[in-house]
C-alpha cells in the first residue's frame, strides 16, 4: 500500500505509469542475472563475504547523487501532487542479500523466474542484489533487480555500472530532425498518436497460444552466443544487430509453435522498446515500435533484411512520437493495463540492451556472464531480453511456462542465431 507524505521530487509520467500498472501476478521489476569469478568479495572457493560487498556498496551510495544513485535511497510514496520521489534510511542487510544454493546455470534461471513473480516491498527502495551460491562452478551468481519505476532496461544497466563499475553515462539519442512545417508536423504527430491508441483496440494477431491469461508458473532459460559473427551476419543482410535478434526469434517462435501443434500467425507483431531523446531524472524514457516479425520464410538472411526495412523507418517515428499516449495520465495508465491483459495487437515483447563498455566486478569479483531479464504483461506469454557484454550476447527468455517452454525457445533461439552468424 502506498503511504501518503508530504515533499520530495514528482515521479515523471513515465514512471508513475509503471506504478500503476504493477500488480501482484505481473511484478513490474527490471531483473539482471549473471555469473561471478574470484575476486574480491568471492574466494578462490567460490565462498561469498556478503559484509564485504555490503561494505562496497554502501561506499559508493555515500556518494550518492554524485554518481547519480540517489533514486537507489528513495522509495515511492503518495501525497497531494500524486506519486513522489523521499528519502529514506538504507538498511542494505534487506537489499543486498546471500540466498539458497542452486545448481547450475538451469537453477538459477529457475531462481530468475520465481522473482519474476515475487514483488519488491513498497516499504523501501524499489531495488535489490542478490547473491547466488551454486550457480557456476567458478563463484556464485548475482542477480540485481530495480522496479521499472526506478529504471527501464537502459537506465538500469546504467545504475548498475554506476553502483559497481565506472558509470557510464547515458548518451542522450539523437533528436530527429525538426520539420519545416511544424504546424502539419504537429497535426501529423497528433494523427498518428491517435492512431496508436486506436490500434490497441484492434484485432490483428490471430487466436494463439501466445496471448492469453497469464499464470504464475513462469519458466526462464538462457543464451549466451558470441557477438561478433552475429554483428557481421546481420551487416551482410543490411540489418543490425537487434535486426538479426528479432529474426531469430521469429523463426524460434515459428519452431515451437509446430512442434507442440499450434498454429503460426502469418505474422508475429513483437512490440520492442526504443530509446528515446531525453530522460531528464525519469527512470524510463522509451518509445514503442511495433515490428511484424516474418513467418514462413527460411532464409535467416531474407528474414533479416526484410526485418531491416521495417526497423529503419519504425525507430525513427517511435522516437519522434516518444511515450505510448495511454502511459503519460494516471487514468490513462489504468486504461492501458486494463486493455493490455485483452489485446490481440502484439504477440511478444523483444528488447535488445547494450550492455556494459568495459567488465565489470561487483565488490572486486568479475562479471563473467550476464543475462537481462524484463517482465511479461497484459496477455502476451513470451518475451525475449538480450544484453551485449564482453563480446557475447546474453539472452533470456521468459515464458508463462503452462503455456509455452523456455527450454525449447531458447534451443530454437541459439540454433539460429548461429545461422545468422554463419
Amino acid at each position: 500500500m502506498v503511504v501518503r507524505t508530504d515533499g520530495g521530487d514528482r515521479l515523471s509520467a513515465a514512471d508513475a505509469s509503471n506504478v500503476l500498472m504493477d500488480a501482484r501476478d505481473q511484478v513490474n521489476v527490471f531483473l539482471m542475472a549473471g555469473l561471478l569469478g574470484p575476486g574480491g568479495f568471492v574466494s578462490q572457493d567460490g565462498a561469498a563475504d556478503i559484509s564485504r560487498l555490503r561494505m562496497g556498496i554502501a561506499e559508493r551510495l555515500g556518494e550518492g547523487a554524485g554518481v547519480g544513485l540517489s533514486r537507489l535511497a528513495e522509495r515511492v510514496r503518495a501525497d497531494r501532487r500524486g506519486l513522489v520521489w523521499e528519502h529514506c534510511e538504507l538498511d542494505l542487510t534487506r537489499h543486498v542479500r546471500v540466498v539458497d544454493a542452486v545448481g547450475g546455470e538451469a537453477g538459477l534461471a529457475r531462481l530468475c523466474a520465481s522473482l519474476m513473480t515475487t514483488p519488491l516491498p513498497d516499504d523501501r527502495p524499489l531495488w535489490e542484489v542478490l547473491i547466488v551460491p551454486g550457480a557456476s562452478a567458478k563463484g556464485p551468481g548475482v542477480v540485481v533487480r530495480f522496479h521499472h519505476a526506478v529504471a527501464d532496461g537502459v537506465g538500469a544497466v546504467a545504475l548498475i555500472e554506476r553502483l559497481f563499475g565506472q558509470g557510464r553515462v547515458i548518451q542522450p539519442v539523437p533528436d530527429p530532425p525538426r520539420m519545416k512545417a511544424v504546424p502539419r508536423h504537429r497535426v501529423r504527430t497528433l494523427v498518428t498518436g491517435m492512431s496508436r491508441v486506436a490500434a490497441v483496440f484492434r484485432t490483428a494477431v490471430p487466436p494463439t497460444v501466445l496471448l492469453g491469461p497469464i499464470s504464475a508458473h513462469r519458466g526462464v532459460a538462457f543464451v549466451d552466443v558470441e557477438l561478433d559473427p552475429i554483428s557481421r551476419g546481420a551487416r551482410a543482410a543490411g540489418g543490425t544487430v537487434n535486426d538479426a535478434l528479432l529474426a531469430a526469434v521469429a523463426m524460434a517462435v515459428e519452431k515451437s509453435l509446430l512442434a507442440d501443434g499450434h498454429p503460426v500467425p502469418a505474422a508475429i507483431p513483437a512490440s520492442v522498446p526504443v530509446a528515446l531523446p531525453g530522460r531528464g531524472r525519469s527512470g524510463n524514457a522509451v518509445g514503442v515500435m511495433r515490428v511484424e516479425l516474418p513467418s514462413g520464410e527460411r532464409d535467416p538472411a531474407v528474414r533479416v533484411a526484410r526485418i531491416a526495412a521495417v526497423t529503419r523507418t519504425a525507430r525513427s517515428e517511435a522516437r519522434t512520437q516518444g511515450t505510448f499516449e495511454l502511459t503519460r495520465t494516471r487514468w490513462g495508465s489504468r486504461l492501458f493495463a486494463w486493455l493490455a491483459r485483452r489485446q490481440h495487437f502484439i504477440a511478444l515483447f523483444v528488447t535488445n540492451v547494450r550492455g556494459p563498455e568495459e567488465p565489470m566486478a561487483f565488490g572486486g569479483a568479475p562479471l563473467e556472464r550476464a543475462w537481462p531479464l524484463t517482465p511479461i504483461q497484459g496477455n502476451v506469454r513470451l518475451g525475449v531480453s538480450a544484453l551485449s557484454y564482453r563480446g557475447r550476447l546474453g539472452c533470456a527468455i521468459h515464458v508463462d511456462a503452462d503455456a509455452l517452454s523456455a527450454d525449447v525457445l531458447a534451443a530454437t533461439l541459439r540454433d539460429q542465431l548461429g545461422r545468422i552468424a554463419s
